[in-house]
This record gives C-alpha cells, sequence and structure tokens, in this order.
C-alpha cells in the first residue's frame, strides 16, 4: 500500500501530492545501488592496483579481523559512494533513476547535496536495510534525514 503524502506550497498556493515508493521498488534501487557500488569499487580497487601494486601486498586476507575489518570498510564506503552520488544527483542513485523513484524532503521539496549525503553515510549504519522492511517502506536513513522516497509518476513532483 502506497502512503500519499500532501503539502502546500504557501506562496504558489499549488497543493502537491506525493506518493511514496513502494517497498517493491525500495528493494529494487537497493539490488540495483548494490551492484552498482561493487562495480565502482572493482574499478577503483583495479585501478589502485595497477597504479601501486606494492599496497595490494598489505591487504592479507588471512590476518586476524581482517574480515571485520572488511566488512566495516566495505559498509563505510558504500554509504560514502551512494551519498556522493544521491548528493550530486539530487535525490537520484542509478537505483531511483530506473525505478523512477526520488528522495525528497518529508514536505516534497528537493533535497541538498548535504542531505543526499548524510543519507548515504547513514546506510552504513548496521542493521539500517533491514529497517526498510515493511510497508510502508520507511527506513532509519529516511527517519534520520527527515526523508522519503517517492514514485515520480504516481506524485505531481516538480523539482521544486
Amino acid at each position: 500500500m502506497e502512503e500519499n503524502l500532501i503539502s502546500e506550497d504557501l506562496l504558489s498556493e499549488n497543493i502537491f501530492e506525493n506518493v511514496q515508493a513502494s517497498t517493491g521498488k525500495r528493494f529494487g534501487n537497493y539490488l540495483i545501488d548494490v551492484v552498482f557500488f561493487y562495480i565502482v569499487l572493482i574499478v577503483l580497487g583495479g585501478a589502485w592496483g595497477l597504479l601501486s601494486p606494492s599496497t595490494i601486498d598489505i591487504l592479507d586476507n588471512d590476518s586476524a579481523g581482517f574480515g571485520l575489518m572488511d566488512r566495516l570498510l566495505s559498509m563505510l564506503l558504500y554509504g560514502i559512494i551512494l551519498g556522493l552520488v544521491e548528493g550530486i544527483g539530487k535525490g537520484k542513485t542509478l537505483g531511483k533513476l530506473i525505478t523512477g523513484t526520488r528522495a525528497v524532503n518529508d514536505d516534497g521539496s528537493k533535497i541538498t547535496f548535504s542531505t543526499g549525503f548524510i543519507r548515504g553515510l547513514a546506510r552504513a549504519v548496521p542493521f539500517d536495510a533491514f529497517s526498510a522492511l515493511g510497508t510502508p517502506s520507511y527506513p532509519w536513513h529516511d527517519k534520520w534525514t527527515n526523508t522519503l522516497v517517492i514514485d515520480e509518476k504516481l506524485s505531481n513532483y516538480n523539482e521544486r
């Protein structure tokens, strides 16, 4: 079930209706963005390995604690990369572009670069992905930044 959120633009006396994206679209966004993240990570890792092959020897995956550090670093990089993409894209990631959704402020206005970046960093919090389960989907990174993801086709979002 989608949730309709209505906000009013007091200066132009227009009423904007934003329909929150379905849980299925949110999950699609997540899957597409995770694949995008790993592609970016592979490209950056390959470039780093070509530019500085000696640093690859430092990464010894048999050392104690490597698995935990690897996971924590991956979560942090995921948050940074998605935050940069969403900040630059003014609420859009590759997943949102493909599914026709967008992150906006709770009042329906477009998000700033800093809000997009903070949304991305909040994704690095452990179990944030599980907080998106349910209908309507309202994960922690939305709650903490007072944002939501809307379905652009069902909403009358107009880049205000």
